[in-house]
């Protein structure tokens, strides 16, 4: 990271939470270290994250981890563009997917619902002020329920902002995220 931001004094929840990631993954992703010099930051982060991306959805992990690469590859965000792509390739079974969709989903081939998902969340991530009622409803035609197409744009906005705040610090990837699921 660019900023030099001493980490702060992580709550137990947070240092469980960092505990666990080491247990699971071997490491610490470096998103939340760049949010560990703020404990409130760091949980109001990691609680919203993990809310969209593994509470229960309509949308499978698969689907969340693709709309956060499809926003990401518009946003050119390497850090997300590197860690959830890892996620693509190992949630999909697929290593050429992930690549794809890093580079260009719609190289990729897709369901009608799949191309549904990310169209409209790469429109709601290109122009905002576009999305319309006739957006929605192809995602309704597609098989979303009213529900979904809130997870889908949320998904959406909260990969935006996230992208953001990686392009702002210099956020990169940790190295273990390259080799995955290949």
């Amino acid at each position: 990271m660019a900023l030099s931001l001493p980490p702060g004094t992580l709550s137990a929840e947070n240092q469980a939470y960092f505990d666990k990631c080491l247990e699971k993954l071997s490491f610490v992703p470096n998103v939340l270290v760049s949010y560990a010099h703020d404990d409130a930051k760091l949980s109001a982060f990691a609680t919203f994250y993990n809310d969209l991306m593994l509470a229960p959805s309509g949308l499978s992990k698969l689907e969340r981890e693709m709309i956060a690469v499809a926003v990401s590859s518009v946003n050119r965000c390497y850090y997300c563009l590197t860690a959830h792509g890892a996620a693509v390739r190992q949630l999909s079974g697929d290593p050429v997917l992930g690549e794809l969709m890093v580079m260009n989903y719609r190289a990729a081939e897709l369901s009608v619902r799949h191309r549904a998902m990310l169209d409209f969340a790469v429109k709601l991530t290109e122009t905002p002020h576009l999305i319309g009622e006739a957006d929605r409803e192809g995602l309704r035609k597609a098989g979303f329920g009213e529900r979904d197409i809130w997870d889908v744009g949320a998904v959406a906005a909260f990969f935006n902002m996230s992208n953001r705040m990686a392009s702002a610090v210099d956020m990169r990837p940790n190295a273990e995220y390259h080799g995955q699921s290949r």
